[in-house]
């Protein structure tokens, strides 16, 4: 299970950052999900091995531009390299009847389905290999977080107890190994009794804008990895509070009582630069996140790949995507 965050500025692109917009890639397959999409995110996805044939759901945090202004683009270029399967596409109110404005009067035709699902009313739903649960966050406009729980983790039997209740080889095991109670000798033998999992579902949590972690707590529960934004260092809490924006030490406090193992802090504000000698520095934010969280802790950057093992701790994909030279 793969990452690959697209976008890490916040409010406006940089030379070295765009805006937000992180991959979802499956464990199998070439399925992958969108969670966000600023600006220019699909001349992001051009560095990527990613297809927009391959585009299970979009899922959008919130209506801020910068999390949404590349959305019309990259559904236009999915038209023209021919996709043909419907898109799901799961947002706050309003995403609907502003794609459908912008279509209408940009003469936009789409040769796929948009099929829209309100995160309003969105209690949980299963699409590929994870099942999507979210909750609501607070910021000025109406914004929620994504989690991601596989849900198709292989099975194993267990032969031992097969040959306990001799259970012979044949359409019985596999019909066992697929999750199917069958019956045997009049007995009904049941699924989970005799397989085991490769390993428990790895989850994955993705927040929008949000000046208050502890809404997560629910959402967080048994959480591999926490992606949220830290738009300011702690010299700027007042302004993140009343902007509905956390900072670094603020996230990494909540993420450490949580007990969750992995933080990707990103969506920083373009104040803040990448070389550590800058005046203002997103290592500011990492050293003050690193008081509080003992965790595994990374500062997000444009393209990367994190992987999540079967373990659960994530890790830098080596290597990493690379820009091609100016």
């Amino acid at each position: 299970m793969e990452i690959c965050i697209l976008g890490t500025s916040s409010g406006t692109p940089t030379k070295a950052r765009n805006v937000s917009a992180t991959a979802v890639m499956e464990s199998k397959g070439k399925g992958w999900f969108l969670v966000d999409c600023g600006e220019a995110t699909q001349h992001q996805l051009l560095h990527t091995p990613l297809s927009l044939n391959y585009l299970k759901a979009i899922f959008i945090t919130h209506l801020h531009g910068d999390h949404c202004y590349g959305l019309p683009g990259l559904l236009a270029s999915a038209g023209m390299n021919r996709r043909s399967d419907p898109l799901i596409i799961i947002a706050p109110k309003g995403i609907r009847e502003w794609l459908e404005a912008t279509m209408q009067f940009t003469k936009l035709h789409l040769p796929y389905e948009l099929q829209f699902v309100s995160a309003d009313s969105l209690p949980s739903m299963t699409i590929g290999q994870f099942t999507i649960s979210l909750c609501e966050l607070e910021h000025r406009v109406p914004s929620f977080a994504y989690c991601f729980t596989e849900s198709t983790i292989k099975a194993y039997l267990d032969f031992d107890k097969l040959a306990q209740q001799g259970v012979p080889r044949g359409p019985l095991w596999g019909q066992l190994v697929k999750g199917q109670n069958v019956e045997h000798e009049g007995k009904t033998l049941i699924s989970e009794e005799f397989t085991y999992l490769e390993h428990g579902p790895r989850k994955l949590v993705i927040a929008g804008d949000n000046a208050d972690p502890e809404l997560l707590k629910h959402l967080c529960e048994e959480c591999h990895l926490l992606v949220h934004e830290s738009t300011y260092a702690e010299a700027f809490a007042k302004q993140a509070k009343e902007f509905g924006h956390s900072y670094g030490k603020l996230v990494a406090e909540f993420a450490e009582v949580a007990g969750i193992p992995n933080l990707i802090l990103t969506h920083f504000s373009p104040r803040y630069q990448l070389h550590p000698g800058a005046e203002l520095s997103v290592e500011v934010i990492r050293s003050e996140a690193e008081q509080v969280y003992s965790g595994n802790l990374f500062l997000a950057q444009d393209l990367l790949r994190y992987r999540i093992d079967k373990q659960g701790k994530v890790t830098l994909v080596d290597p990493p995507i690379s820009l091609p030279p100016d």
